[in-house]
């Protein structure tokens, strides 16, 4: 039976590979927000911004699968009508979190990334008809809910500007981790040419963003009048950065994607920000008390927590399927016996 339950377990180098995709995610993650505060700072012109970050990524993809260092699916109209809903939900959700790094600090865009791993699980469970998660799974994503706040109640100023972008942030970008989640689980594309077609899809709707925030006529008019300052290397080299960081989250935030869960992912997005807190703390002149430290390590303890209790659930859950294959086996013996049996008292 013990035997059974190791031979059904984790394969140890798939296990290394999602640890590495996961590892590379946040580590991308923890950065890019620094890096898009930055950009943002020095380059304000969000629409373009993304737009620029939708065509290194796309424009890498087909040179890099041209000189063949790596293969993505090519361009279909038909796989890009089933991918064109995705694309939209990735298109706000990267387009409401540049606004709102643009009017708030990082502390603020921390404290409402926290909030998508509760709302995640539950939308996992409603819409996706997921196993509603365990007790203590709530009770971890709780805990990393409380710390998060209880971090950015510390020293936070926010305005009416910085909540409206806040809110629109939370609703896409919980939309965007259920239901990108499921195209990925079924659309067929591999990594690579999901990162292609998202990015591709969403520089084309760019131009209907610049008209309808009006960013078009900032953008002529700082050419105009040549006052911009995107033409100093701050500004090339913020933008740079963001557009490379860009391209890196693409590739290991969909491969990430297809190796866990929907919270799993999440949880991943909320507990790397710890890097992105104490980055900003080094380079930003406004930061947290000790007190708001005390609610990061909360955070990072609800992360732990919260692996445990999946770990757990899929260590029990493999029990039961190992279980009910040797119930099936046993049944499935006694039912061959009773035929021979059966044969037999024909034969006499």
């Amino acid at each position: 039976m013990m035997s059974s339950i190791r031979a059904v377990g984790v394969d140890p180098t798939k296990q290394l590979a999602t640890s590495s995709l996961v590892v590379g995610y946040a580590l991308c993650s923890s950065l890019l927000a620094v890096i898009n505060k930055y950009a943002i700072t020095k380059f304000t012109y969000p629409a373009l911004l993304t737009a620029l970050q939708y065509l290194t990524s796309a424009l890498g993809v087909w040179v890099l699968g041209k000189l063949e260092f790596l293969y993505y699916d090519a361009f279909n109209y038909d796989t890009a009508k089933k991918f064109l809903p995705a694309a939209v939900v990735f298109y706000l959700a990267i387009f409401t979190n540049t606004n709102l790094l643009r009017h708030a600090n990082v502390d603020t865009f921390i404290m409402f990334r926290s909030l998508t791993p509760l709302l995640v699980a539950i939308a996992d469970t409603l819409f996706r008809k997921q196993p509603i998660p365990s007790k203590l799974t709530f009770v971890s994503l709780f805990v990393i809910l409380g710390g998060a706040a209880g971090y950015v109640a510390t020293d936070s100023a926010f305005t009416l500007t910085a909540y409206s972008w806040a809110l629109a942030y939370l609703v896409t970008i919980v939309t965007e981790m259920v239901y990108i989640k499921h195209i990925v689980s079924t659309i067929g594309l591999n990594t690579w040419g999901l990162v292609f077609y998202n990015n591709f899809l969403s520089l084309i709707m760019a131009p209907i963003f610049w008209i309808l925030t009006g960013e078009y006529r900032e953008l002529f008019a700082a050419i105009g009048s040549k006052a911009g300052n995107w033409f100093e290397f701050d500004a090339f080299l913020a933008v740079s950065l963001s557009c490379v960081f860009g391209l890196l989250i693409s590739f290991f935030g969909f491969a990430t994607r297809k190796a866990i869960s929907a919270t799993a992912f999440t949880v991943t997005g909320v507990v790397n920000k710890f890097l992105t807190v104490v980055i900003n703390v080094l380079i930003w002149d406004k930061h947290a008390s000790p007190f708001g430290l005390v609610c990061l390590i909360f955070t990072l303890s609800g992360g732990v927590l919260y692996q445990q209790s999946v770990t757990g659930a899929a260590v029990q859950l493999q029990r039961e399927s190992v279980s009910n294959q040797s119930d099936d086996g046993n049944i499935g013996d006694e039912e061959k016996q009773l035929a021979k049996k059966t044969d037999g008292d024909d034969e006499n």
